[in-house]
């Protein structure tokens, strides 16, 4: 909205009530990503699964990725055969490396980048809305199949479902956010985001403690005599079905309206949101800077008089895959494992995620009160300085530890507190930096004729990082490398993300989206 425009004259009911349910996604995206750090052991047994063993396994991951954003790139350019074919092999690859346990955390990664990709090209063509309808049909599905599944194979189809859901929401919630709310206060109620992901981990590692707790651990045998890992997926049916629900009380952008020429349409959202005096004004200015350009296409991304991908979409491409490179997902989705690997028991590395879960929250409101006013690019520095010191840290802490007969570190009494310490304080780091501001920025950095294409691209290096991380680390805890090792990596990239910060990273605090350029 125009600068003119402020809180008094909006809708702010209205705002926070559409930003809720939109960030309603955001919840189901990290408990979809959470749920499986409870559930390790109970596959592990139902499934009988290994780590990374084959080298058969291996390269039947590496072609089994490959595929996968094959079967994208023949979506993305029409090439229907090339997407046929590759989804074929996708599917012969994936059941090549289904009994690989990496491999099965991992498997919702790949839904994850293919969705995250098709959904910008989606949104441009049927809308915000229908997207963030279909990934919420898409939670119902994955969370139901994720526990009823009988075998490998199934289990990850029923993943990768979840994958597409949360590709998708990952980015175009963060996206229809920006494009309803006023630029004054845009920052702060994207980042409900990043509190919304970090409260669905939050909830889904509480459930997956309970749940363990009150059966007895996630093998045994609980309600309707199903396993308790099966349970732990089953409770995500109830946010996904009250996101369902609740996109019916919401409308479509009205920037996607006006690109569609339903001029009406987004003037009676616009006057829902901010009254009718600055609705007609507000079409216009959408309509005039649609009208400086052609339809969205995927083709807006690259640069016609140098043939090049444009900066920007470069920029943010790269601000993705750091988020990913810096190692937050380990803790997310392979907490317990790796506590466990530092001598805590079972139940007392799923406490610890919880405990994690709860410092997160708190950072991310860290974020939502100084974002507007300090900016985006301040927090993204500092917060990249903190994650390298506390990340060497905890690397320190690992290395040199004795291990066990039966593979767990052995750490002292002063090494335990402070893996643990640094641990937490370099994810509030993250949860209040890089966490809640990459979805921010990732939402509004771009211009509105490259904003769907462009975030398809962000998305498919968000998730195919994230795929990489989640896939090696479990690799690199059974190899040499091991933990110290592991976090030596993440420490490199949080230190690489310092100057990358400071020298690409341009501030975009209280512009107008109309404003962004490409």
């Amino acid at each position: 909205m125009n600068q003119s425009v402020n809180a008094g004259q909006a809708n702010m009911s209205f705002v926070i009530l559409i930003t809720i349910i939109a960030t309603i996604g955001g919840f189901l995206f990290g408990f979809d990503s959470g749920v499986i750090n409870g559930t390790y052991d109970g596959l592990n047994q139902a499934f009988s699964l290994t780590t990374g063993e084959s080298v058969r396994s291996n390269l039947s991951i590496y072609l089994a990725f490959g595929s996968a954003i094959l079967a994208t790139i023949g979506l993305y350019f029409v090439r229907k055969e090339l997407a046929l074919i590759a989804a074929a092999l996708f599917i012969w690859f994936m059941w090549e490396a289904q009994d690989d346990n990496s491999f099965r955390v991992a498997s919702m990664l790949l839904g994850c980048a293919f969705g995250a990709l098709i959904a910008g090209r989606a949104a441009d063509k049927f809308g915000r809305w229908w997207v963030l309808m279909t990934s919420a049909v898409l939670f119902i599905i994955s969370a139901w199949g994720s526990g009823i599944a009988t075998g490998s194979v199934e289990f990850i189809i029923y993943r990768v479902i979840g994958g597409l859901a949360v590709g998708a929401a990952s980015i175009i919630c963060p996206a229809y956010i920006s494009e309803v709310t006023p630029a004054h206060l845009r920052g702060k109620l994207s980042s409900i985001q990043q509190i919304a992901i970090i409260s669905g981990l939050f909830f889904a590692f509480l459930s997956n403690y309970f749940l363990a707790k009150y059966a007895g651990g996630s093998t045994s045998m609980f309600w309707l005599d199903y396993e308790t890992w099966r349970w732990m997926f089953w409770m995500e049916l109830i946010p996904a079905f009250i996101f369902f629900f609740a996109l019916f009380l919401i409308p479509e952008s009205p920037r996607f309206l006006v690109s569609q020429g339903a001029d009406a349409k987004a003037a009676k959202v616009l006057g829902n949101l901010y009254g009718a005096e600055n609705a007609e004004a507000k079409v216009q200015e959408i309509r005039s800077t649609l009208e400086q350009d052609h339809k969205p296409s995927f083709g807006d991304i690259v640069n016609k008089a140098t043939n090049r991908v444009k900066p920007i979409v470069i920029i943010g491409f790269t601000l993705a895959v750091l988020q990913q490179f810096v190692g937050i997902n380990v803790v997310f989705y392979y907490g317990a494992v790796l506590w466990q690997a530092a001598g805590f028991s079972e139940s007392d590395a799923l406490l610890t995620n919880v405990l994690s879960g709860a410092v997160s929250i708190a950072a991310c409101f860290i974020t939502f009160f100084f974002v507007d006013k300090i900016g985006r690019k301040p927090l993204l520095w500092f917060g990249s300085v903190g994650m390298a010191i506390t990340l060497a840290l905890v690397a320190f802490a690992f290395a040199g530890a004795p291990v066990d007969a039966a593979g767990k570190l052995q750490l002292s009494d002063s090494n335990g507190i402070l893996a643990l310490v640094a641990a937490n304080l370099y994810v509030v780091f993250f949860n209040m930096s890089w966490g809640p501001v990459t979805w921010i920025m990732l939402g509004e950095m771009f211009p509105n004729q490259m904003r769907g294409s462009s975030l398809a691209i962000a998305g498919l290096g968000q998730w195919g990082a994230n795929f990489l991380i989640t896939w090696t680390f479990p690799i690199l805890l059974a190899s040499s490398v091991g933990l110290a090792g592991a976090y030596g990596i993440y420490t490199f990239f949080s230190v690489l993300s310092v100057f990358f910060v400071f020298k690409y990273i341009q501030e975009t605090k209280g512009k107008e989206l109309e404003q962004m350029q490409g």
